[in-house]
């Protein structure tokens, strides 16, 4: 079955989680980026916990993560929108290191620990709304659970994880997202604490093939779980040689004929879906007139 999310409320409306599977969507990105394994499980995480969030937007509304936190795959980007649309970039794909002590990925030495997570979101309205806050861990889930504290004021638990293949192909991708209501009852803290703290990782959830709505059930238990909606997920780029060419018309008609005079064309490049698109003399000189 292809990717989809799954929204729900549990123990009677004071909880609201989300879980999904991302593995094909995680693929997608992994083959256009052509992305060695620590690299796609660092992208795979940020995309994964970016459809979620999206997940949580409405309408029209966009949301734009950003991990900046020094380390060696350098920066990473995700952008989503509230109908399972999202694509993603690490400026560094071919990073890959060892396994760390725990054998896993070293994700947090791809990620770095100096830096930022930043949230954007586009709401439609004059001003985006942004939220900034430190990276705690560089394993990511962690550095999101941070943010919906600090930033939202959010009590939440976020997992994400990415298992690899020997051929660098994506195995599995998934996530959850549980965050509290207001007001919700210490008995219920309670019980969620003790079941997120004796969990297994994510990575291993998705590794024993369980699905959304199985993941939900494991953290929260069946008959404490309601699911409302199910929504398909996809690698989708919005990138388009109309939109490249608009933005050559906005550079002026100066710098557009330097183009057709030096390069006798032009190439536009997209970073987060790796497609070219090409611009001949011809074309320059009719966006020059639009210019």
């Amino acid at each position: 079955m292809s990717d989809y999310l799954v929204k729900a409320l549990a123990f009677n409306n004071q909880v609201r989680a989300y879980a999904v599977d991302t593995t094909e969507t995680i693929g997608e990105a992994q083959r256009r980026h052509a992305s060695w394994p620590t690299a796609s499980a660092a992208l795979g995480r940020t995309m994964t916990a970016g459809v979620m969030m999206g997940a949580m937007m409405k309408g029209d509304e966009k949301i734009t993560l950003k991990i900046e936190g020094g380390g060696e795959a350098g920066p990473i980007l995700a952008d989503s929108d509230a109908h399972g649309n999202v694509r993603g970039y690490i400026t560094r794909p071919q990073t890959h290191f060892d396994l760390n002590e725990q054998g896993k990925l070293d994700v947090r030495r791809a990620v770095g620990t100096d830096g930022m997570l930043t949230v954007v979101k586009d709401l439609g309205l004059r001003e985006n709304f942004s939220g900034q806050t430190p990276i705690v861990s560089g394993e990511l889930g962690e550095d999101f659970t941070y943010y919906f504290a600090v930033s939202e004021q959010v009590p939440s638990s976020v997992g994400v994880g990415v298992l690899v293949n020997p051929d660098n192909t994506i195995l599995a991708a998934g996530g959850f997202i549980v965050q509290l209501m207001p007001n919700t009852d210490d008995a219920t803290i309670t019980i969620l604490e003790e079941r997120i703290t004796k969990m297994d990782p994510i990575s291993k959830l998705i590794e024993r093939g369980l699905k959304p709505e199985q993941i939900l059930i494991y953290i929260l238990g069946e008959e404490n779980v309601k699911f409302l909606e199910t929504m398909p997920v996809q690698f989708n780029c919005t990138c388009s040689k109309e939109r490249f060419g608009n933005a050559i018309v906005s550079l002026g008609r100066q710098e557009i004929q330097e183009m057709i005079d030096e390069d006798h064309g032009a190439e536009a490049h997209c970073h987060f879906c790796n497609e070219k698109y090409h611009f001949s003399e011809e074309e320059l000189e009719q966006l020059k007139q639009e210019a």
